[in-house]
């Protein structure tokens, strides 16, 4: 009897409801515990991604063919937005696409050629466009067909340049494009759009100027006034 005493198993005795509560306390206030409750971030995050899903089946019951034409319409809007972003290319933050030649530093179309040149040979088409029309637009500044105007954007320089020297118009408004694009689009310069500016430049060391028109009369005289 005293081997089978010994060998009873012992009856688990159950807690009284205040000793349970206390229990579950001293486990949920652990730190193991604790720390893999979701932080409210993911709560907030989860939240929204629910009422998304809601919206998101609602929307699918009441469309035209169910869900699958709604995943569909939003795969094409989507690549439409994709398409656009590629065309327009990066904006600035002030939303101009054409933005001024210049910087601060002053040189002169010989000194920006020069840079050009170097940029070219290192391969670094991007320096190369840029230098390369602000070597344009500098030389027509010496020239005194522009007006030495800080600010002056790409496709004022290309239109002012262009009145004066009507057989480069085409290439002055295309080598202003390829700087814009390359310099404030975000595209990549190649070497046909430094060739673009190239011949732009070149074509515009060559060509002669219009005569100006004659300014008219500040007033005007009545025939016969004898004035």
């Amino acid at each position: 009897m005293s081997g089978f005493a010994t060998g009873a198993l012992t009856v688990p005795v159950v807690p009284d409801p205040a000793a349970a509560r206390e229990a579950a306390e001293r486990e949920l206030s652990d730190p193991t515990y604790r720390s893999q409750e979701p932080t409210l971030f993911e709560r907030i995050t989860d939240e929204i991604l629910d009422r998304l899903g809601d919206l998101f089946n609602r929307t699918a019951d009441n469309a035209p063919g169910g869900r699958w034409s709604l995943v569909l319409l939003t795969l094409l809007i989507l690549l439409a937005l994709w398409g656009l972003r590629a065309r327009l290319g990066k904006l600035t933050t002030s939303g101009r696409r054409t933005a001024e030649v210049f910087g601060t530093t002053v040189r002169t179309a010989a000194e920006h050629h020069a840079e050009a040149d170097r940029a070219l040979a290192a391969g670094d088409l991007s320096a190369a466009v840029t230098e390369r029309f602000r070597a344009l637009v500098r030389g027509l500044e010496e020239r005194g067909l522009l007006d030495p105007r800080p600010g002056r954007t790409a496709n004022e320089a290309a239109e002012e340049g262009g009145r004066l020297l009507p057989g480069c118009a085409a290439p002055l408004r295309a080598a202003a494009r390829v700087f814009d694009e390359v310099r404030y689009g975000g595209r990549t310069a190649t070497v046909v759009g430094h060739d673009t500016v190239a011949d732009a430049d070149r074509a515009a060391r060559a060509a002669r100027p219009v005569a100006r028109a004659a300014a008219a009369p500040d007033t005007w005289v009545a025939p016969g006034s004898g004035s």
